[in-house]
């Protein structure tokens, strides 16, 4: 076991289960809780300002996903240590989240000592992976879309996400800065790749391979 100072930043957007990750990880010798952020672009801030050892962060935030924040982490600095830990089961949504630069993918369901081991092993450099994830990226075979979903950027991927959940195009070129001729072309290319015409075929494949929740669409 790592016993050199892990100093971490937690994100995630609720106050209470940060103080539970807090409570928990505050009882490790050698764990140390720098920074919380609330958002991914308080959390691209904070990495910048305590530059710290290890990201903890869920991938449902309030702004920009987490799959975007991890992105523009790893832009700013490419040995950036994240580990997710969030409520999504699904292979894709891990893959992307490891494509974009994570180190680790834990799930929610999983016990505290999981999560702890999870620490230890990105910060020393291994790929940490919960068994739940691990097993259903083994088991994602599926053919047609699921195999175009995976050919998806990961610029691409989030902008289907926004997309499908009614953002518009200036919504978008906001929340990912960029600009709102790079959304519209990226649009077009995901209908393209994806082999739809139309907003609304793009919903319903989003929904059928679990790329957001159903829920998701009319907020």
């Amino acid at each position: 076991m790592n016993n050199r100072q892990i100093n971490i930043l937690l994100v995630d957007d609720h106050a209470i289960v940060r103080e539970g990750y807090r409570a928990l990880l505050e009882k490790q010798p050698n764990m140390n809780i720098v920074a919380e952020a609330s958002s991914g672009e308080e959390a691209y801030f904070l990495f910048k300002q305590y530059r710290p050892n290890l990201l903890i962060m869920d991938l449902s935030l309030p702004d920009q996903s987490g799959i975007e924040t991890i992105s523009r982490i790893k832009k700013y600095e490419p040995a950036a240590n994240i580990l997710v830990f969030t409520m999504h089961q699904n292979p894709l949504i891990a893959s992307k989240a490891i494509q974009a630069g994570a180190r680790g993918y834990i799930t929610k369901n999983n016990l505290p000592a999981v999560l702890i081991q999870a620490i230890y092993d990105v910060h020393c450099g291994v790929m940490a992976l919960s068994q739940d994830i691990e097993k259903a990226i083994a088991l994602d075979s599926v053919a047609g879309p699921a195999v175009a979903i995976k050919e998806l950027t990961v610029r691409e991927f989030e902008i289907l996400r926004l997309v499908v959940t009614a953002k518009s195009a200036a919504e978008i070129a906001e929340i990912l800065n960029i600009s709102p001729k790079t959304v519209a072309n990226c649009h077009y290319l995901i209908k393209r790749k994806l082999g739809v015409s139309n907003d609304i075929e793009l919903t319903h494949l989003a929904i059928k391979m679990q790329v957001i929740d159903p829920g998701e669409c009319l907020q």
